[in-house]
């Protein structure tokens, strides 16, 4: 058995630009050292397809460390560092399990799919907005769709849109393990909670009645069902929010520049509706913003390796759909790749905390796609890109485009 501290591992620059710009000849430059993991600056990172899916599997024997990364960001007893340490994904076993179970009754295919006319309305909105300026920054464009559909879906005013994408944004960047940004953490947390507070207050006293349920009155309801507290409930419509705005707009706004390089495709996506939901699976594969994090809960012993307990451990997801081990010619975009059950993308995570809104941001990607393909005609580059920090929620950072609108 060989110990962990004892291995000749490549450290990568996991919390530097220049590892967000490219992260991929680093992994590459880590596999040549040793088979599945290597080191960074705040632990271990844990970079091949079947090791990601098998550790991540371990749920018995690991723990989302969100305490540990309020301890690395010196957030302790702050807002912030309140909703990290108590959000669903960090709450203990028993808790988390009410809670999933609840809310995974309502998270269905189905419900999904009596979102996509508000998700096309939502569109549809945006592109008559943005399409007659004919050079944008698609991220910032792609940053207003998951928003508005999530108000949209909640009941909330329109002209809150703006105050909260703003907050969302700071909120995406709390991943990146840099403590520089607590202060605007803080204020982000603060004006989500209480802007989630409001609504379900102002829901409760003003029931709707008469009208399908939206998904503000399923979560009032599953709260209800489940003997979930106010604090819980209103701490579930925060997550709601967070962890469907920068991921779903991370997604978008990759998927268009892959779009710029593969024209055929996106001219394909316009007119086949279908094809669409093929393409947003390829770009899960290919690129996914999340990074998950765990801490071992005791010793693990894995391909000969002992883990000791405490040990923290990142699963950076992307570069399991880019492991040259698991995939054939794993670089390459091909949205009809034949898909091996046993070899699936695994952007929405693995085990008890797969994302719960996997079904709600398939269908949005879909939706968006197949509408933005339909309106901006022959888009190219019209400057640089940016990238945001690797660790959290990672993604580019300005995309400025030209198009022809339709």
């Amino acid at each position: 058995m060989q110990a962990l501290a004892e291995l000749d591992l490549y450290e990568l620059p996991f919390e530097e630009p220049v590892f967000a710009a490219d992260p991929y000849p680093f992994i590459e430059a880590a596999r040549a050292r040793h088979p599945w993991i290597a080191r960074c600056a705040s632990g271990y990172v844990v970079f091949e397809y079947s090791a990601i899916k098998d550790l991540m599997w371990m749920d018995d024997k690991m723990r989302p460390s969100f305490d540990g990364i309020v301890e690395l960001m010196g957030a302790k007893g702050t807002p912030w560092g309140r909703f990290t340490e108590e959000q669903m994904l960090a709450l203990p076993d028993p808790q988390h399990k009410v809670l999933r179970g609840t809310f995974a009754a309502k998270f269905t295919p189905r419900f999904a799919n009596t979102m996509r006319p508000a998700m096309r309305e939502i569109m549809t909105m945006l592109l008559d907005e943005w399409t007659p300026r004919e050079h944008i920054d698609f991220e910032e464009f792609a940053s207003y769709y998951p928003v508005s559909v999530m108000a949209r879906l909640i009941g909330a005013p329109l002209e809150a849109i703006p105050g909260i994408r703003k907050s969302l944004e700071t909120l995406g960047l709390a991943f990146s393990l840099d403590a520089t940004r607590l202060p605007q953490l803080q204020e982000a947390i603060v004006h989500v909670d209480k802007f989630c507070q409001d609504i379900i207050d102002n829901r409760r006293a003003n029931p709707r009645t008469g009208e399908e349920p939206d998904l503000l009155d399923v979560l009032i309801e599953a709260a209800e069902e489940g003997g979930i507290s106010p604090r819980q409930l209103t701490d579930a419509l925060i997550f709601f929010f967070v962890a469907g705005y920068d991921t779903s707009k991370n997604v978008l706004t990759y998927m268009m520049h892959l779009m710029i390089r593969s024209p055929e495709i996106y001219q394909r996506c316009a007119v086949d509706y279908d094809y669409c939901r093929k393409v947003v699976e390829e770009t899960l594969r290919l690129f996914n913003p999340g990074t998950s994090f765990r801490f071992t809960d005791s010793d693990v012993v894995y391909r000969d390796v002992l883990l000791p307990k405490d040990t923290m451990l990142f699963f950076p997801l992307s570069t399991a759909g880019r492991d040259p081990t698991a995939f054939d010619q794993a670089d390459i975009f091909d949205p009809e790749r034949a898909i091996d059950p046993a070899r699936r993308q695994v952007a929405f995570g693995l085990g008890k905390h797969m994302c719960l809104g996997q079904y709600i941001a398939r269908a949005q990607l879909q939706e968006g796609l197949h509408l933005v393909a339909q309106r901006m005609k022959e888009p190219h580059m019209a400057g640089d890109i940016g990238w945001r920090p690797f660790p959290g929620v990672w993604g580019i950072k300005g995309l400025p485009i030209e198009f022809t609108p339709a």
